[in-house]
């Protein structure tokens, strides 16, 4: 395989309220304001030619760049050389820390340019739109800001700039430090070059402490503080909400209609995420998800869950189609919502049940009244138990099509048996025993009807004859020992008949858009826990460790790898490839008693 480079080489900034991806020439592509699922005023990504919806800072006789995130923090720095030996060094962050005892997340984008060398001569140039590409807004000057007006939200980028250049975009040589700060239409209080320095060290600060906090593995430290800090950015720190990726329709190949809106929060994420910020100690964004999914099950009066909500649970997430946006490399169409949330997947339940066992068991999380909490998770484990062996769009979230799948039934099982577990734990035997048998009736029926001998593996859904790589999962939700010669055969097969290239595909039957051609990522993570667990842990490290070179120049993951070219496609950062690798590296990594 030969890896490309991608458009996807974009680097992310953020503060858990506002995320922005930057190119590697320092400009700001995508930023969608002024919530993580808002209109994206900077969106080139999805502009094709156009010369809108972005910032940069053009750098005269331009010659290359370089980029790097300070350590330990999203801090992005991109240093920008000129033929003629001058340069600039651009620092973006979204301010984050502590100020009178809470938390400071402002959405507020700051951009720091100074001259490393000679004299440089630079062109700022700030061109938003509005309305998901479809306005172009009104440039109102003032003595110190510039003002970019539209309908519905305004945009403030106060400077310490000249503003005459900036509004103009013309050149001008650069003999000191300036900035950049973007957000709401507030003035800006302050001297801007001192307070965005100060803010810089703070953030910096504030970053350093809480990856010094992480629980990390002794190998691939820097790949897992890495994805840690992007899955950080991914919360939506007010409602507890992580996104699934911080954009929307980024194609999962090329030319395909597979274009979805990742800017929402998908409840079957939640075991993973859970357990990912679990191993990792971070507590708190953990404990800010599962508060998260209390307010998603509370709005369901009926016990029915949808399968993804938005950052605030009650707003819509009506499908539409955005049209003034050409698309990913004019790939279109551009979504904003997901009809994802009007399906039925069965598997939801238990991915909500399984998180929040936590609560039952992590002395670290608040005290809370469990048996009130037990009552709310019964009362979703009797819709699990209830649809378990119905048909749903599964967790490939078919829009053609209903079956009984495996996974759906799986999780179905995993909830009542999680449900028994916490009985027992709160000694409440009558409500172990009920919760046991519906856990049997579902395993005997799996047992009975998804495994295929002539395919030597648990397929896809009953009666199938296709492999689906979310059935790697049994053993890791504890529904076989991973020594069970039916899972062994099923990891074997699957790492055979779903390979391509070196990585897996989720499926390789057509769907509704035809047939996959691109690597799902998270199933080569789950891939490599699956050989980890049946004693192939040489394989699994070799596989695993084959992939992380696959990142981006940043370190990350998008949700799809092209197998024959090497190119990231699907949205960008995806938390479940975040998740994948902060998993693997655990599992897979020498113990820290090896240095001692």
């Amino acid at each position: 395989m030969t890896q490309t480079q991608s458009n996807l080489d974009l680097a992310p900034i953020g503060n858990c309220a506002t995320a922005a991806l930057i190119d590697r020439q320092g400009r700001i592509v995508w930023w969608c304001y002024p919530y993580l699922d808002g209109d994206p005023l900077f969106c080139r990504l999805l502009m094709g030619e156009a010369e809108d919806g972005f910032m940069d800072i053009v750098l005269d006789k331009f010659d290359r760049a370089e980029q790097r995130y300070q350590r330990n923090t999203p801090i992005l720095e991109t240093t920008l050389w000129a033929t003629d030996g001058s340069g600039i060094r651009i620092t973006d962050f979204a301010p984050r820390f502590t100020q009178f005892d809470r938390s400071y997340r402002p959405t507020l984008l700051i951009r720091r340019i100074q001259p490393i060398r000679g004299y440089p001569r630079i062109t700022v140039r700030v061109r938003p739109r509005f309305d998901y590409g479809s306005a172009s807004p009104r440039k109102v000057l003032g003595s110190n800001h510039v003002r970019y007006a539209g309908e519905a939200e305004t945009l403030r980028v106060s400077t310490s700039a000249p503003v005459a250049y900036v509004a103009r975009e013309a050149p001008f040589v650069l003999t000191g430090p300036v900035t950049f700060v973007l957000g709401t239409d507030e003035i800006f209080p302050a001297n801007i070059d001192e307070t965005a320095a100060q803010f810089e060290e703070r953030t910096r600060s504030y970053w350093f402490e809480w990856c010094r906090n992480l629980s990390i593995p002794y190998e691939w430290q820097e790949c897992v503080l890495r994805s840690a800090i992007t899955l950080k950015l991914s919360a939506y720190e007010e409602t507890g909400a992580v996104v699934a990726a911080m954009t929307t329709s980024v194609p999962e190949a090329p030319h395909t209609p597979r274009n979805w809106d990742y800017r929402a929060c998908w409840l079957r994420d939640a075991f993973f995420v859970v357990r990912a910020l679990n191993i990792l100690g971070a507590t708190r964004t953990m404990e800010g998800f599962l508060g998260y999914m209390r307010n998603a099950i509370a709005l369901e009066s009926d016990g029915w869950l949808k399968p993804v909500y938005g950052l605030v649970p009650s707003v819509s997430l009506e499908e539409e189609i955005v049209p003034a946006l050409p698309g990913y490399r004019g790939m279109g169409p551009v979504r904003r919502g997901n009809q994802a949330a009007e399906q039925r997947q069965n598997d939801v339940f238990g991915a909500v049940i399984m998180a929040n066992t936590q609560w039952f068991y992590d002395q670290r999380l608040p005290h809370i009244d469990k048996t009130a909490l037990f009552q709310e998770l019964e009362r979703l484990g009797e819709k699990a138990v209830a649809v378990a062996l119905e048909p749903d769009a599964g967790i490939w979230e078919y829009r053609g099509r209903a079956r009984v799948h495996t996974h759906s039934a799986l999780m179905c099982w995993a909830a009542a048996d999680r449900l028994r577990r916490i009985a027992v734990t709160l000694r409440a035997d009558d409500r172990a025993g009920y919760w046991s048998g519906h856990a049997d009736r579902i395993r005997s029926w799996i047992e009975a009807n998804t495994w295929n001998p002539s395919v030597n593996a648990f397929v896809e859904s009953e009666g199938s004859e296709t492999l689906d790589a979310s059935v790697l999962l049994m053993a890791d939700l504890g529904f076989l020992p991973p020594t069970d010669p039916r899972f062994v055969a099923t990891v074997e097969t699957i790492g055979t008949r779903l390979l391509r290239g070196k990585y897996l595909l989720r499926y390789n039957h057509p769907d509704d858009f035809g047939e996959p051609e691109t690597n799902f990522l998270v199933c080569t993570f789950w891939y490599v826990l699956a050989l980890h667990a049946i004693g192939r842990s040489e394989d699994a490290r070799a596989v695993f460790t084959d992939l992380l070179g696959m990142t981006n120049h940043a370190g990350l993951f998008s949700e799809d790898l092209h197998p024959e070219t090497g190119e990231l496609w699907g949205n960008y950062p995806q938390t479940y490839s975040l998740v994948g690798t902060i998993l693997c590296a655990v599992a897979l990594s020498r113990p820290w008693s090896e240095i001692a």
